[in-house]
């Protein structure tokens, strides 16, 4: 497990050791939430090639690895072999949290289904991702994200009526699969610690069901309405106005203003105070059903502005809106640089690169990166030498 500095109160998962047998995005995001948390996480990878995730590069450099992997450690085993196999189940004996995200049925013929894992650790909670989940129709089919993006309902309501449906450009189903992941992992750790008759907690976290949850009430609505709802780029189907607009200076603004409060403040800064009378942006129904004369209304405003004086004429309304912005923004945003959410990190051809910083503070502070993410093997000698196996620090 990993030590913390003098001086440091212990992260909330300090003591919990993750077993790693993912590869790509969802599962090296769930252990990824984990190990920020405090968690030892032992990534088991092949040797030389390790988890393609490190395949994901920009000019060389394993940027995805750098993000996703910091905190953690790395052994290389070969689990096609018996020894390899020997020293997995060697790591899972003392292990909390096994994550794999392998086909459905290959841990059984790896022989580690649920009934060996409870002779091996039966106080063990093992997530098993897929793209379907491990039971039913889908259970034998490929799982990648963007069919996920694309089945859920996701692509179907993204973009503009009249193009074709946008795929997200990041895994966004890998993505919330692995944090709902985690959120599950602390709570059965939590149930685990309790248990006077251990047994292995089985998860079965399937890409698809996560992403289909945080769509909303798509269900309900369309049985209540019998219509699907049309894509209509930012606009929202429950609110208006809400939208992005462009500035003289050919920069966006965010605007969202759905409350009546805001929005007669909103009328009043544009010109047009009477607006909340007029029939066609009276009522929330009506402002929904002219969306486009009242964003033509708010565009022929700040059409004469530039991002600089729209944000300030939101800001002196109290209005919610914001710029819209690129990374090369956010690299020079004073809000960034003030919250401190990037942090310098080595990669591995000796250059300094900036990467997200733990996304939260405890108690006031933001836990540290403890350590970059590790080369191939980088522990094997930590983990496998006897008889010291000395776990209990990271250099």
């Amino acid at each position: 497990m990993d030590t913390p500095a003098q001086g440091e109160a212990p992260l909330p998962l300090h003591g919990i050791t993750v077993i790693d047998l993912s590869r790509l995005v969802s599962g090296n995001l769930l252990t990824h939430v984990l190990a920020d948390l405090g968690a030892t996480v032992v990534k088991v990878e092949s040797p030389g090639k390790g988890d393609d995730l490190r395949a994901w590069q920009r000019n060389g450099v394993s940027t995805y690895w750098m993000a996703y992997s910091r905190n953690k450690q790395s052994v290389s085993l070969d689990l096609r072999s018996a020894d390899g196999m020997t020293q997995l189940r060697s790591l899972l004996a003392d292990a909390h949290v096994l994550v794999e995200n392998f086909r459905p049925g290959t841990l059984e013929r790896m022989g580690l289904g649920v009934d060996a894992l409870q002779g091996i650790n039966p106080r063990l909670v093992v997530v098993r991702i897929s793209g379907w989940g491990q039971t039913g129709l889908f259970s034998k089919k490929g799982g990648f994200g963007s069919l996920i993006e694309a089945m859920s309902g996701f692509a179907a309501m993204t973009g503009f009526a009249d193009r074709p449906p946008v795929l997200p450009p990041f895994a966004m189903a890998d993505t919330v699969a692995g944090l709902y992941g985690a959120t599950i992992v602390a709570a059965s750790l939590h149930g685990q610690r309790d248990a006077a008759t251990p047994k292995v907690q089985e998860i079965d976290l399937s890409l698809f069901e996560p992403l289909f949850s945080v769509l909303g009430p798509q269900a309900a609505e369309y049985e209540l309405t019998g219509k699907v709802t049309e894509r209509s780029g930012s606009r929202s189907p429950t609110h208006a106005p809400r939208n992005v607009y462009r500035t003289k200076d050919d920069r966006w603004v965010a605007l969202s203003a759905g409350m009546e409060g805001t929005l007669q403040r909103l009328f009043e800064g544009i010109g047009h105070p009477d607006a909340m009378q007029d029939p066609r942006f009276s009522t929330h129904e009506a402002r929904l059903a002219n969306i486009d004369a009242l964003d033509d209304l708010i565009q022929s405003h700040l059409a004469n502005l530039t991002l600089d004086e729209a944000l300030a004429f939101f800001e002196a309304r109290d209005i919610t809106a914001g710029p819209v912005c690129d990374i090369a923004d956010l690299l020079q945003h004073p809000y960034m640089q003030d919250r401190d959410l990037l942090v310098q990190q080595p990669a591995p051809d000796g250059r300094t690169l900036s990467i997200h910083a733990v996304p939260y503070k405890i108690n006031g502070r933001r836990p540290p990166i403890r350590r970059a993410a590790p080369t191939v093997g980088q522990d094997n000698e930590r983990w496998f030498t006897k008889p010291a196996r000395n776990k209990d620090s990271l250099p």
